[in-house]
């Protein structure tokens, strides 16, 4: 079993994948601002501070063999993750853990080649800012030249507490692209979206690469 680390644990995705963790007897280390949201259980610890506070970071990843970061990109301050993000790969490097990040949907693309789907006319401007800062946070990864092994997860364009689903205990994967069904409709829900994250630790088939996830 691993030590997981989740910052953002209280949030959709990220409680999510505590509680899918947890289901398989993993370690999990949640962290937020405001833990009290979490409810105790076996195999939890529960850590408040701040995900930006760089020696915070270093302390509560010292252990863990997977470190996951489900924040948006756009902080309540306007900070934006990926000028934030560097202490998240050099903790992950020091503990010599994984990295995956619960990434956003807006930066795949519509089909082989392109555009990405915050560039085409259906994408709400509402939410162009906060896809398109969290596309940055990918493209810096894969520029960086880190050794650390990091994947980055991309659901359904139809993602959120808003859409929150059923659990299927079914995904398909992709790479770039954005995954529709039959119909042209693009889902998962946080419970499914949780389970691909938590095969993919226990079984790493993606290394320093996005992956798609969807119905």
């Amino acid at each position: 079993m691993s030590t997981i680390v989740v910052f953002g644990g209280t949030g959709y995705a990220g409680s999510a994948i505590v509680r899918e963790a947890l289901s398989r007897g993993h370690e999990v280390i949640a962290v937020a601002r405001d833990t009290s949201k979490l409810d105790a259980a076996e195999h939890l610890t529960l850590a408040q501070g701040d995900a930006f506070d760089a020696s915070f970071v270093t302390e509560v990843t010292k252990d863990a063999d997977v470190v996951i970061v489900s924040l948006h990109a756009v902080q309540s301050d306007g900070s934006e993750l990926k000028d934030r993000f560097q202490h998240f790969v050099d903790a992950a490097a020091a503990a010599g853990a994984r990295l995956g990040i619960v990434g956003g949907a807006g930066s795949l693309l519509v089909a082989e080649g392109g555009p990405a789907l915050y560039d085409t006319a259906e994408f709400p401007d509402a939410f162009k800012g906060e896809a398109k800062s969290h596309g940055q946070v990918l493209e810096n990864l894969r520029a960086s030249g880190t050794d650390v092994d990091w994947f980055y997860v991309s659901p359904a364009a139809a993602f959120g507490d808003y859409n929150p689903g059923e659990r299927r205990g079914t995904y398909r994967t992709s790479d770039d692209v954005l995954l529709t069904d039959a119909e042209g409709n693009s889902d998962i829900s946080g419970a499914d979206y949780a389970i691909a994250v938590v095969d993919e630790i226990e079984q790493p088939a993606h290394h320093q690469a996005r992956f798609g996830v969807a119905y």
